[in-house]
């Protein structure tokens, strides 16, 4: 079964609870797409592009999943318009009650209309490279032949992964 890497992310509540419970109902609805092979830890951030927002709490899972990408990509689309997000195309990198990014997709390398992979920006981003480290350090990103480490390690100081900071949840601890 194909193995995809998702990063889930979130900054604004919801009418059921803040990011952290987001995320973790969010990875209840992955579930159902196929089997959680991992899970990060959730992770407080600061956000990128638009500072003045709350910070987001971030996350990484690697599903096996029998959906191709692009059934994948729209089950995404899916959840996080039904957990209230709507895109602004004004500010691509605003608030969010939910950001769904397929990060992976076994080791295919895709440039397609509406999907790349592996996700272009990933490696710019402590945000993601930081949980993906911790269930994947030592992953391929197949464009570049280096590992989850080595791209983490290469981060460039103003993106690097001392504002990435582990955060408890009960919720997310106890879904398995």
């Amino acid at each position: 079964m194909p193995l995809a890497y998702i990063a889930l992310g979130a900054n604004l509540s919801i009418p059921a609870g803040p990011p952290q419970a987001t995320l973790a109902a969010a990875a209840e609805r992955l579930a159902a797409c196929g089997h959680i092979a991992a899970r990060s830890s959730l992770y407080s951030t600061a956000p990128v592009g638009f500072a003045k927002q709350p910070r987001f709490v971030n996350a990484v899972l690697a599903l096996e999943t029998n959906l191709s990408p692009r059934n994948l990509l729209s089950t995404l689309l899916a959840i996080e318009h039904d957990f209230g997000r709507k895109r602004d195309p004004r500010r691509p990198s605003g608030p969010r009650t939910l950001d769904l990014d397929l990060l992976f997709y076994d080791d295919l390398v895709l440039a397609a209309s509406g999907l790349e992979l592996p996700h272009p920006r990933l490696a710019e981003r402590a945000f993601v490279l930081v949980p993906l480290h911790e269930i994947a350090p030592d992953l391929r990103d197949p464009r570049s032949g280096k590992t989850i480490s080595q791209l983490l390690a290469e981060l460039p100081v103003p993106s690097a992964p001392e504002g990435v900071v582990r955060i408890k949840c009960e919720r997310w601890a106890a879904f398995a």
